[in-house]
């Protein structure tokens, strides 16, 4: 039995990991570029396959047979060798986003729900819409509702995004500005990297329900898996895959005063963890090439802050890393959805009389009651949990695991 993935760029795919906990069978990536897809369809002897950009609808003539659900979506995202040889192409995108919006808990029935793209994505959501009784209107560039007239749908409740506008490694962008509806009750992402999208860091703001594509993305893998083996999955593992996924795949981003003890907890975190410890200040220091206390002599805290924003927003479209900041890194606004777009970030808490000042600018610089009165209300808007570090490190390094096990941290 062989099983895959089939696309032109996979390396980013969350596939592997998510088949790895749905069944035994091997679960290959098959990176084919569009001249080699007949080939590759007609010789090479998989079981089954997902199929991804750019090939959904591709991928339809060399199927002999379409399920209802392919045909009505004229899309396939799975195809199934028959015992003749044959293909059977299967949509299961369709299942996967019913279940997204179950999940969110958002009702949709008899509303307006913008859907954000034309593509086949977006065909897949309005079906399921219809189905739950919602009234979708698609939001294309050229048709009859578009971004330049969003102003005739204010009284929408639900968004839904179908568009790669957000997508890593495009990171930052938002195909609209939700604060023309002014009624909406949530949004749902279909991307899953990163995990919070600029546009559901806006909906974060005004406290509505957001999801993104994750959830999406493990339920249409586990029917997927279910036409593999031909066997029935219980739908409650697909709640365990997306918790375990979310674990791995969120960074761990230690903020706090300077000195409090980010680099030797996150060090040690990550040694736990076996994730990669990355700490902030020292690529700050490659990125200037040149220590922290030549930037601050050369340009100021000014040009230090610039380089540090540089830094953590290439670390911040990371996944699956332990992150220790610089101290100040709060006081520039735009470095928190840097962070929080795949980070929970933990605020390390630690008495101000036990602080070190040695070779650190800010600290020797302003008296360290008044640095920390300034930044104290600062973490706290950064923060998703506080942790205490005035006992030793290896007590600290234990709360965070054991936050980390109970899903406190999630």
């Amino acid at each position: 039995m062989q099983c895959g993935l089939l696309g032109e760029h996979l390396s980013h795919s969350f596939s592997p990991q998510i088949h790895a906990q749905l069944g035994t069978y091997p679960y290959r990536l098959y990176e084919v570029q569009p001249e080699g897809l007949g080939n590759f369809l007609n010789n090479t002897p998989f079981t089954g396959i997902n199929v991804t950009i750019p090939y959904k609808k591709a991928v339809i003539p060399y199927c002999k047979q379409l399920t209802p659900t392919a045909a009505l979506l004229g899309a396939v995202n799975t195809i199934i060798r028959q015992s003749d040889g044959s293909l059977l192409g299967h949509n299961t995108d369709y299942a996967g986003f019913r279940s997204m919006v179950e999940h969110s808990g958002l009702d949709v029935g008899m509303k307006k729900v913008l859907v954000l793209g034309s593509g086949g994505a977006s065909a897949t959501v309005v079906a399921v819409l219809k189905e739950l009784n919602a009234n979708p209107v698609v939001i294309s560039r050229t048709g009859e509702n578009n971004y330049s007239n969003l102003n005739k749908h204010a009284d929408a409740a639900v968004i839904v995004n179908t568009t790669p506008v957000g997508m890593y490694p495009n990171n930052g962008l938002a195909p609209i500005d939700i604060d023309l509806f002014p009624t909406l009750e949530g949004i749902l992402d279909l991307i899953y990297n990163p995990h919070r999208t600029a546009l559901l860091m806006q909906a974060e703001k005004r406290n509505l329900v957001t999801e993104n594509g994750l959830w999406m993305l493990v339920a249409q893998a586990k029917e997927s898996a279910e036409y593999f083996t031909g066997s029935a999955i219980d739908d409650r593992i697909i709640q365990k895959i997306h918790t375990s996924l979310k674990k791995q795949t969120e960074n761990i981003v230690l903020i706090g005063m300077p000195g409090c003890g980010k680099s030797t907890v996150g060090s040690l975190l990550a040694n736990k963890l076996q994730r990669t410890f990355v700490d902030a200040d020292t690529e700050i220091e490659k990125e200037a090439g040149m220590s922290i206390p030549e930037i601050f002599a050369r340009g100021g805290e000014q040009s230090f802050r610039k380089i540090e924003s540089t830094v953590l927003e290439r670390l911040g479209k990371k996944s699956g890393l332990v992150i220790a900041t610089g101290g100040g890194c709060v006081t520039i606004p735009e470095n928190y959805p840097h962070l929080h777009q795949n980070g929970i970030m933990i605020y390390l808490n630690r008495s101000i009389d036990t602080l070190p000042t040695d070779g650190r600018p800010l600290s020797n610089k302003d008296n360290l009651e008044i640095l920390y009165t300034v930044r104290k209300p600062l973490y706290e808007q950064f923060l998703d949990v506080s942790v205490a570090n005035n006992g030793s490190i290896d007590d600290t390094v234990d709360h965070i695991l054991l936050m980390l096990s109970k899903g406190d941290l999630t």
